[in-house]
Parts: C-alpha cells; structure tokens; sequence
C-alpha cells in the first residue's frame, strides 16, 4: 500500500470499537493535483482511512474470536456521505463500529470528524480473505504496534 492513511489509533475495543487519528499534511502528494491552489483531501483517501481502521479491527476481531488470521478486504461502502472537506492542518478523528461479525464477512459503521464537525460517514462491508505470507504479517504487525503505541494491550 502507498498510503498510511491512519498517524495514530487511539482507542482500541477489539470486537466493537476503534477510533484513531489522521493529520492532513501538505506535503502528502494527492495535494498536486487535488487541487492546484486549492489542496483538498480526495474524499476517496478519507473513506480509505476508515477503511483501514476498520480492516485492523476487524482482522483483529476474527482473530481473537475464532484463532482465524484473515485479511479483511473492502467490498461494499453503503450511504457515504460527505458534510465537509478536508484541508491541510485539518486533524481528522476517524472512528468505526462493528455492527456485524460473521465467518466469512463483518461490516462497520464509520465517521470521520474535524473539530467535532461531521466530515464523511459511511457503512462499509468486508469480506474475509487467507493470506499466507509470513512477511506481510510481520510488516502488518509492526504497523498496527507503531499505531497502538500508547494503547494499553487487552487481557
């Protein structure tokens, strides 16, 4: 993946809940072209940052529920709205809710936020997938623990 689209999670329920942050920097190359004198975040890259906050969760809640590891991966966004744009040093609050876990799919409620301003929210389905590629789980692995970094682990 090029883009790391989440700085930092930031509450960490596995099973029900995760909420994180992404800090809009000018530097980020989609500012280019998106748009020239007027950067605005891609919507598109906003619901991508939900969608891998939730893809974590979710990874992380078959995990823990069934031993499973599987690799959870965006099939349908449902009622995606947008309410605001997002700018460079804009803080966005992303969080997700699971509202179904099953064996083969989960899908989440999700929202994105700045200064409490509702940004984007959407439903978003996953699919489960098995990956087996002990490198990509090690690289995964060490990415969601850079992020939860000052989260406390579950029992």
């Amino acid at each position: 993946m090029r883009f790391f689209l989440i700085d930092k999670i930031t509450e960490w329920h596995i099973g029900a809940s995760a909420a994180g942050i992404k800090n809009v920097s000018l530097s980020e190359d989609f500012f280019n072209d998106h748009f020239p004198k007027y950067p605005i975040m891609p919507g598109v890259l906003i619901l991508e940052a939900l969608a891998q906050l939730s893809g974590l969760l979710l990874e992380a809640s078959v995990e823990k529920a069934s031993g499973r590891k599987i690799k959870a991966l965006l099939s349908i966004i449902e009622k995606a709205k947008f309410r605001q744009i997002a700018r460079p040093g804009d803080t966005l609050a992303l969080s997700a809710r699971i509202l179904s876990l099953h064996d083969d799919a989960g899908k989440v409620s999700v929202k994105a936020e700045c200064s409490g301003a509702p940004v984007a929210e959407c439903e978003m389905v996953f699919v489960w997938t098995t990956l087996e590629d002990t490198e990509l789980d090690e690289q995964r692995r060490r990415l969601r623990e850079f992020w939860l970094r000052d989260i406390p682990p579950e029992p």
